[in-house]
């Protein structure tokens, strides 16, 4: 049972790596798609998929609240006594891409300004129906 948590917590926190890079490519993409003209970049539901992830990200940073991934990939390492990242490949590079150190105004400024951009590019770039 111990292996099984260790996949599974590995496997959440690599959706979680995946969320937070659709988020940012998602945007890279939508800006330089509307330099270059790409008509999928209007895609409704791709943004409002995009839109609706980063909104949760910024809501959630206001309110002071950890992630559910993270809060889940967390506890799925405790039932196991893995409290720090010493385990797997991917465990060891996904962890220090995505959980680096710095005061919580940061990380709030950064998802307010971050979710700004992306309504910015809303607006400017609307999506097709």
């Amino acid at each position: 049972m111990t292996k099984f948590y260790q996949y599974l917590a590995d496997a959440i926190l690599f959706l979680h790596f995946s969320f937070v890079f659709f988020i940012i490519v998602s945007l890279i993409l939508i800006l330089l798609g509307g330099c270059l003209k790409w008509a999928w970049i209007r895609n409704w539901w791709f943004r409002v998929v995009h839109l609706v992830g980063i909104s949760f990200v910024v809501v959630q940073s206001w309110l002071g609240l950890i992630c559910p991934l993270t809060t889940l990939e967390m506890w799925l390492r405790a039932q196991v006594n893995e409290a720090h990242y010493t385990g797997s490949f991917i465990q060891y590079w996904l962890q220090r891409i995505l959980y680096y150190q710095a005061s919580d105004w940061v990380f709030i400024l950064i998802y307010t300004l971050f979710g700004l951009l992306v309504i910015v590019s809303w607006v400017r770039l609307p999506p097709h129906k």
